[in-house]
């Protein structure tokens, strides 16, 4: 049993009719990865590389993991430099108007702000215009924000 209480033979059936029912997902990781062992690396929606030297091991877990790398990078890669160019541009803007807010953290998708509470609408609407227009694409990046009066509380 896995840690979702399913059978490994289940999970294998769930993966397997998910990539017969979605075939694009299917043939975008065959050709990711068949492109990184091709070129050695692979790119992110800004030309990021990542190198994937795995690829080439002997060893076939060392294979395995190259394979998986090479099929998460262009999107979560891609995700990495959306949040960074979101970043700079909350950065500017804090620092255009003249605020004493300031990023103090960042993990994956989120961005932890500090502020002063007369600042905290201002600081908010920044946050989601940066976020949400960081780059323009056909599926819209949508922004939720919360708010608490320490980190431990912040959701």
């Amino acid at each position: 049993m896995s840690n979702y209480g399913i059978s490994r033979k289940k999970a294998k059936e769930y993966i397997t009719e998910y990539l017969e029912q979605y075939s694009g997902i299917k043939a975008f990781m065959e050709n990711i990865t068949q492109y990184a062992t091709e070129k050695g690396y692979v790119e992110t929606l800004f030309a990021r590389r990542r190198y994937i030297p795995e690829l080439k091991s002997n060893n076939y877990m060392v294979r395995q993991f190259g394979s998986r790398a090479a099929m998460n990078t262009p999107i979560q890669g891609t995700a990495a430099d959306i949040m960074k160019i979101a970043m700079i541009r909350v950065y500017k803007e804090i620092k255009e108007r003249g605020l004493q807010s300031k990023i103090v953290l960042q993990v994956h998708d989120e961005m932890m702000i500090e502020a002063p509470i007369e600042e905290k609408e201002e600081i908010k609407n920044i946050m989601k215009e940066c976020m949400e227009t960081a780059i323009n694409m056909q599926v819209p990046l949508i922004v939720d924000i919360s708010e608490a009066n320490n980190w431990y509380d912040c959701k």
